[in-house]
Order: C-alpha cells, then sequence, then structure tokens
C-alpha cells in the first residue's frame, strides 16, 4: 500500500479526509518515462463498505450519526465510533471486521464555536446502542482520538454501560470546553492558550504546550475521574505527536489508576508516529486546519514510523474489542 500511504497533498495542511462511507474515492495511476510521456494509466476505486454491511442513518433525540451493521443475525459486540469531525471511515471499516458500529461527533458543528458540551447527548448513544437487539453484550465499547477521547473517558467515569475505551492521542482532562451532565457542570474546562503556539516555516503552528498543565493545583479539578470507570482501557500514545502531549497524559492516567489499585489498562506507546493515527493505509497528514483554532497546525510524525504504527494499531484494536466484548448467544437464552 505504500503508493497510496507515501502520497502527498497538493496544498498545503490539506487533509484527505473520508467522511462519506457510500462514495468509493478514485486513485489514478499512471506510468510515465523519464522524459515524462505517459506510457499508461488505470484507475482503482477503493470501497470502504465490504458486501453486506448496512448503512443507517440514525436521527434519534440528540444522536446524529451513522449506524453500521455486519451482515448476518450475529450478536455482535456494539463500539460507539467518537470523533471530533463528524467522520465514517472508522466505523465502517470496524464494521466490515463484524462489529455493530454508531459513528457520531462529539459536536454538531464546529468545536471552536462550542461554549460547551453536553455528555448528555453521547451518553443517548451509548444507550440507543445498548438496547439494539444485534448487540450481544449489554456494554459497548468507545474508539475515541483527540477531543474525542476526553468525552470516551468521562463517559465510562459517569455513564453505566461502557465495557471497554480505546483512547487514541489525547488528554488526561477536560480542555477547551466546560463538560455537562443532567443539567450540572461536572468538569470545567482546561483552558487552551493560543498565544503559546510556535510558528514554523510551514506557516503551521506547533500547539502541543499550548495547553496548561492539567496537574498544577489550580487545574486539577479539570481532570477526569477515570478511577471511577469499570472500563477496561487501551490508552495509545504516539511520541511525536505535536498536537498533544498524549505521552505524558497517557502517564499520568496510568499513574493515577495504579494510586487507586487498579489494573484495568493496557499501554501502547509508537515512536516516530504522529496525532492523526487513524485505520491504516491512508495518505500521511503531517499538518492541518485545527478544529480549536482557525490556523494549522502541527501534527507530528514520521511518514514510514507513522504508516507502520497505524498497521499495527489496528490490529490492537480489533483485539481489544473482541477480548473485552462479549457476543455469546448464552446470554440471549434463558438459565435454567
Amino acid at each position: 500500500m505504500g503508493l497510496l500511504r507515501s502520497l502527498k497533498p497538493d496544498t498545503p495542511h490539506k487533509y484527505f479526509y473520508k467522511n462519506k462511507a457510500l462514495e468509493p474515492f478514485l486513485v489514478n495511476f499512471s506510468v510515465h518515462e523519464e522524459e515524462g510521456r505517459m506510457l499508461t494509466e488505470e484507475t482503482n476505486e477503493r470501497f470502504l463498505m465490504a458486501d453486506g454491511v448496512s448503512r443507517v442513518p440514525v436521527e434519534e433525540g440528540n444522536i446524529h450519526g451513522v449506524l453500521f451493521t455486519p451482515p448476518g443475525e450475529g450478536p455482535f459486540p456494539a463500539v460507539l465510533d467518537l470523533s471530533t469531525v463528524r467522520s465514517e471511515k472508522r466505523g465502517c471499516l470496524l464494521a466490515n471486521k463484524g462489529f455493530i458500529v454508531l459513528t457520531v461527533p462529539v459536536v454538531n458543528g464546529k468545536l471552536s464555536d462550542s461554549k460547551e458540551l453536553l455528555l448528555d447527548h453521547t451518553a443517548e448513544a451509548v444507550h440507543f446502542l445498548n438496547q439494539l437487539p444485534k448487540v450481544g453484550s449489554k456494554r459497548v465499547g468507545i474508539i475515541s482520538r483527540s477531543k474525542a477521547s476526553e468525552i470516551a473517558l468521562s463517559l465510562s467515569a459517569f455513564v453505566p454501560g461502557v465495557e471497554a475505551v480505546v483512547w487514541i492521542n489525547g488528554c488526561s482532562a477536560n480542555a477547551v470546553c466546560p463538560l455537562y451532565y443532567k443539567k450540572r457542570q461536572i468538569l470545567p474546562a482546561l483552558i487552551f492558550d493560543m498565544k503559546k503556539g510556535i510558528p514554523t516555516e510551514s506557516g503551521a503552528l506547533m500547539v502541543k504546550n499550548a495547553i496548561h498543565d492539567p496537574l498544577k493545583e489550580e487545574n486539577r479539578a479539570s481532570l477526569i475521574p477515570i478511577e471511577k470507570a469499570n472500563s477496561r482501557f487501551l490508552f495509545v500514545a504516539s511520541e511525536d505527536d505535536l498536537s498533544w502531549d498524549s505521552k505524558a497524559y497517557m502517564e499520568q492516567m496510568v499513574e493515577r489508576l495504579k494510586h487507586h489499585g487498579k489494573n484495568n489498562f493496557e499501554t501502547l506507546s509508537y515512536p516516530g508516529a504522529g496525532h492523526l493515527l487513524d485505520a491504516p493505509y491512508g495518505p500521511f497528514c503531517p499538518s492541518g486546519v485545527h478544529p480549536v483554532m482557525p490556523k494549522p497546525a502541527l501534527w507530528g510524525g514520521e511518514p514510514r514510523a507513522h504508516a507502520a504504527a497505524e498497521v499495527h494499531l489496528w490490529k490492537k484494536i480489533q483485539e481489544f474489542f473482541k477480548t473485552h466484548l462479549s457476543c455469546d448467544d448464552v446470554q440471549n437464552k434463558p438459565k435454567l
């Protein structure tokens, strides 16, 4: 897949963003002589959805998402795919692997325009998945990255029904917007100070250190109380993440859980990988427009190391969910 994952954008800071599963994307390959004359060309269609997978838009209550269901009667393990910006790619590909997946954004609109976030909305999505007849477990998994990872942690701590959480390159605290649940604020916002962004020659800012330290006494109220969760955690950190100090946040959460006598976690750390860890074989993106500010930011990463990390992580995510999300027929049958 090297020809595809090594593609570079014509426009600086452009992210190859695939957010609609029904639309295949076309890749044009051509072979040229040294002097430039084209010898042959071919167009390759790349589909996200496997045969038999269904895609159903969900507009119910405060849920604005898409449900992907594998072929067959089930039961299937269920996963809530939380994204900072609406995207169907990862959820659809997980459905191809045998999971029922509901993919929803944490905000319907721009994160930069949000004054507060309501955990109630994503809690509705957890309850929705739990009630689906094809779901084999009455507890669900959550996969998330960046700002969405904070919401995933908060769901595990405050909302029942979450069995397993994949946290990818996020924060250990609630950042940017205060978080509310059941009409009360449960976590204040850790401040994101854009004045601390470091300009680079590419025109993108390095914002890794633009967020306040969550361990300082005045900020500790924003730390997410993950020790309250009964979930299993897979913490994933890229060591060259230039958007968040993900490795440090992961270490903080591990220390917090150990302090409370818990060992309900696994960790993965990837040297040379950047912030935008995704399903594998897509083009590497070193920078792009930041969801909190109207400027491009550096995501970090070295292309080859980042690509290898995505291949390895994609397998680990599937193994983690298959291990911790029960989907036995037995639980749906009466016990004598």
